[in-house]
């Protein structure tokens, strides 16, 4: 994710929204680990991320 990051990568999203695992592409803006949420189109918890993959 920090890679993802920094580098500006576009990477593959695997997560939980209302009990379906869903995958999408983009790109990770932000990271906020103290207050365990990152955004990449909208803001997500932490917790709710299962993967993330470069493209």
């Amino acid at each position: 994710m920090i890679k993802a990051l920094h580098t500006n990568k576009q990477v593959y999203f695997t997560y939980y929204k209302r009990s379906q695992c869903i995958t999408e592409t983009g790109f990770i803006q932000f990271v906020d680990a103290l207050s365990n949420l990152f955004i990449f189109m909208d803001h997500m918890q932490l917790s709710e991320l299962i993967d993330v993959r470069f493209v």
